[in-house]
């Protein structure tokens, strides 16, 4: 087996390798996976994703990638990725998609609940103010 074979597929749209206890956060489900191998499973579970990597910024100790998917039902998402980088690898990554949803029944037990304060990083909807 050649090494992209055992490359995730969040390697592949990164172009970076995970550390092995990276940590991986979606605000819109409120999950958080930790560790590169919990990472693999769930992804493991869309099977026939088809996905594009658009423009890939580097700054720092910090990447950003933008990407579209379909999950097979012909609606193309476009996706932004965030990756804290330690020493060239993966440690912490967002990902954003669209609007929230909860999260699949499925994935119980594989993730956590992701905290999410009101003033935090991602400002609860009763924290967002008229400009």
């Amino acid at each position: 087996m050649t090494e992209a074979a055992h490359r995730t597929r969040l390697e592949r749209i990164l172009g970076v390798p995970l550390a092995e206890n990276a940590v991986r956060q979606w605000p819109q489900s409120g999950e958080i996976l930790h560790g590169r191998a919990r990472i693999a499973e769930v992804e493991s579970h869309f099977a026939g994703l088809r996905l594009g990597v658009g423009r890939r910024h580097a700054g720092g100790d910090t990447l950003t990638v933008e990407w579209s998917t379909d999950y097979g039902d012909g609606r193309v998402y476009r996706n932004v990725s965030i990756a804290e980088l330690v020493a060239g690898e993966a440690v912490r990554v967002t990902d954003y998609w669209g609007e929230p949803f909860p999260p699949p029944e499925w994935r119980s037990g594989l993730s956590e609940r992701l905290e999410m304060p009101r003033d935090g990083v991602w400002p609860a909807a009763d924290a967002l103010t008229q400009d």
